[in-house]
């Protein structure tokens, strides 16, 4: 039997190293060792198979565990994170999370908690976009600017991405992450998000 560490963080000014603790307090606890870690910097909205976690899942055997901080780590939405635990299961893996509490094994109380959990988090997500939708759709009909007034500092007019506003406001409706605007864009996620706070967001 063996024991994982996994570590994902979604953005290179993200540490690693307060999971890392995580997970080496909570085996301390337990008496436990880890034989292997796995980090990655990567969004969790890219399937499990185009990260790291799936070739730890392919070499996970049975009753290996995968420890992690929290269920969020594996996925940020109801279908990845039911896929990856059915994975786990086929193969005899367990996953194990920290913050959680949930220690998820092949029975049906581990498949009905993490059936539970996905969907409360998929619901969070869709109430906060939909909320985002309902606000700038208020803005519009209400005629309001939806950018702070042209001639202070930098003209809105003058930014790069003042062109793509209409493409902005379409994915935001949409609900797509930030992240995934800028790489349509092809620019940095920071640029995206200070434009939207700046000249979106703001009256």
């Amino acid at each position: 039997m063996r024991r994982y560490g996994y570590i994902r963080v979604s953005s290179d000014k993200q540490t690693v190293e307060n999971q890392r603790f995580e997970i080496n307090q909570f085996c301390q606890q337990e008496g436990l060792t880890i034989d292997g870690w796995i980090e990655e910097t990567v969004s969790g909205t890219r399937t499990y198979t185009q990260r790291r976690l799936g070739e730890l899942i392919q070499q996970a055997g049975e009753g290996d565990i995968i420890i992690c901080s929290e269920l969020s780590r594996l996925g940020r939405n109801l279908y990845m994170i039911m896929e990856i635990l059915s994975q786990c299961m086929s193969r005899g893996c367990h996953v194990w999370t920290i913050k959680d509490g949930y220690r998820l094994g092949d029975d049906i109380q581990s498949k009905v908690l993490a059936f539970a959990f996905g969907l409360s988090a998929e619901i969070e997500r869709n109430l906060i976009s939909q909320r985002t939708k309902e606000a700038l759709a208020r803005k519009r009909a209400e005629g309001k600017h939806l950018g702070r007034p042209e001639g202070r500092k930098t003209c809105k007019k003058a930014l790069a991405l003042y062109q793509h506003e209409a493409f902005i406001l379409q994915e935001l409706e949409q609900g797509t992450p930030i992240r995934e605007i800028a790489r349509k864009l092809h620019c940095s996620r920071n640029t995206v998000r200070n434009y939207i706070q700046a000249y979106i967001m703001k009256e």
